[in-house]
């Protein structure tokens, strides 16, 4: 039994490092933009909040979230810059894999891969944990490869904390509020596209807006949040297999 499971966690590890790999929403693999070396570190600006808040307002909803800058600032940093160039409005959310992850951050509604900076080095040993609400970089096998592309945690992924090829998955931000949107996007209907275990919301669910916002402007869109319970664990998640 015990090694049933870490042959299950093993195989979602590799599923996730395929996250960043661009597939069609026609089913047929998209081209892949080359990827440039990975940038030296930056640091984040002496005068910077330690954390910083921004609002993603999708077709289900809006979720808000906090990034930490002071225990993640490489990607912190990143995902913000993202946010202030407009780079994820009209982006969708093309993976969702119940009980695992939601994705997005890479693709237009068209089924497009946009052009994006830079890859980021990864910060995986920042202490922060692949939690429920967790937002973490999505990459390739390579630990240096992130870019624009992030995913939500639907569940507590300790496997994605754990080092393989190098690196694990580095996490910078959580959702303060709209976790019920980001389970109602977990909850849409899927279809496998690419010829590889990635599961492709059916609907678009598009990202209309991301914006940055003030501290105060977050705390009230939390007091005014329905609390959300942690769903019941799916009874038998797919585990998809490697290399498929």
């Amino acid at each position: 039994m015990l090694t049933s499971k870490l042959v299950a966690a093993a195989a979602l590890v590799t599923s996730l490092a395929l996250g960043t790999l661009a597939f069609a929403q026609n089913g047929a693999p998209a081209a892949t933009p080359p990827v440039a070396p990975a940038a030296a570190p930056a640091k984040a600006p002496a005068t910077a909040a330690a954390m910083e808040y921004a609002i993603f307002h999708t077709n289900k909803g809006d979720i808000v979230i906090e990034l930490d800058h002071a225990k993640a600032p490489i990607s912190a940093a990143n995902f913000a810059r993202y946010i202030t160039d407009g780079f994820y409005d009209g982006t969708v959310f093309h993976r969702v894999m119940a009980g695992f992850v939601i994705q997005g951050g890479g693709f237009d509604e068209a089924g497009v891969q946009k052009k994006t900076k830079d890859p980021i080095s990864n910060e995986w040993q920042n202490g922060l944990k692949n939690n429920r609400g967790t937002l973490s970089m999505a990459r390739t096998a390579d630990p240096n490869s992130a870019t624009s592309q992030f995913f939500v945690n639907l569940k507590d992924n300790a496997a994605l904390d754990m080092a393989r090829g190098g690196a694990a998955y580095a996490v910078f931000g959580k959702v303060i509020a709209g976790m019920e949107v980001v389970d109602v996007i977990a909850a849409v209907k899927c279809v496998p596209k690419g010829g590889r275990e990635v599961s492709s919301p059916v609907e678009a669910i598009v990202v209309s807006k991301a914006e940055i916002i003030t501290k105060e402007a977050a705390d009230k869109l939390v007091a005014a949040a329905p609390k959300t319970p942690a769903p019941a664990a799916p009874t038998a998640p797919a585990a998809p297999a490697a290399g498929k």
